[in-house]
């Protein structure tokens, strides 16, 4: 495992700081490659960094596409939707000018249909991603790599850009990158907060099945993550 954990003293420091390494990381992508793409988790935790990194004034947004690295199965009007998190904390001020790739495509279920309508606009991202960045629920899973998903398996190593997922305690259907597409990235970042989350994740880095913690998956995938925590 390459792993570098830092530690902040508090939620605002913690979410200035990852969006400062998610900045540098945009700013080096569009120099080197004319453009850039992140993916980044949805639930309440990003909020903050999403707030901090739609600030930055100094990338050229223009040259940005945003997407998210799993997706409740609800278009971008429901509050549950991660799509309406960064459209009203990120994509806002000088980042309004991004563009925005939404995993959702209509419908009420993730049928073949629809997945494949995602994935045709997901194969028109730039790779790798500039910054991936993952959060992790109490029960080891992340983005929606949930313990007992119906696709875990094809989750973890297939080789499509998503694929959808059903999983006990999961709410509603989800659709999510696969594991190998989201680690085709030039940094991955894990934000996490709260002692209950370092207690999992220490758990996670210990012995056990990928299949009960799905964060080990990412973990134990070879790839450098830099783990950011605070209390």
């Amino acid at each position: 495992m390459t792993i570098e954990r830092r530690t902040f003293a508090d939620k605002p420091t913690l979410a200035k700081e990852l969006a400062e390494a998610v900045a540098d990381r945009i700013r080096t992508a569009i120099e080197e490659r004319g453009t850039a793409a992140i993916a980044v988790s949805g639930g309440s935790t990003p909020a903050r960094f999403f707030q901090f990194l739609g600030k930055t004034k100094d990338i050229d947004w223009s040259k940005v596409i945003v997407t998210l690295v799993d997706e409740r199965w609800v278009d971008d009007t429901n509050n549950r939707s991660n799509a309406l998190l960064v459209n009203e904390r990120m994509l806002q001020g000088p980042a309004a000018v991004a563009r925005f790739f939404p995993l959702y495509s209509g419908g009420d279920e993730p049928d073949a249909v629809s997945v494949a309508k995602t994935n045709a606009l997901m194969s028109k991202l730039p790779e790798p991603f500039a910054a991936v960045v993952l959060g992790m629920g109490s029960d080891g899973h992340t983005a929606s790599f949930f313990p007992g998903g119906d696709t875990l398996a094809d989750a973890l190593t297939g080789d499509g850009p998503t694929i959808a997922i059903r999983a006990p305690g999961a709410g509603e259907p989800r659709i999510t990158f696969t594991l190998p597409r989201l680690l085709r990235t030039d940094g991955l970042y894990l934000h996490i907060e709260g002692e209950e989350k370092a207690e999992v994740l220490d758990k996670a880095l210990g012995d056990g099945p990928t299949e009960d913690m799905p964060i080990r998956a990412v973990l134990r995938s070879g790839h450098a993550v830099n783990v950011y925590w605070c209390p």
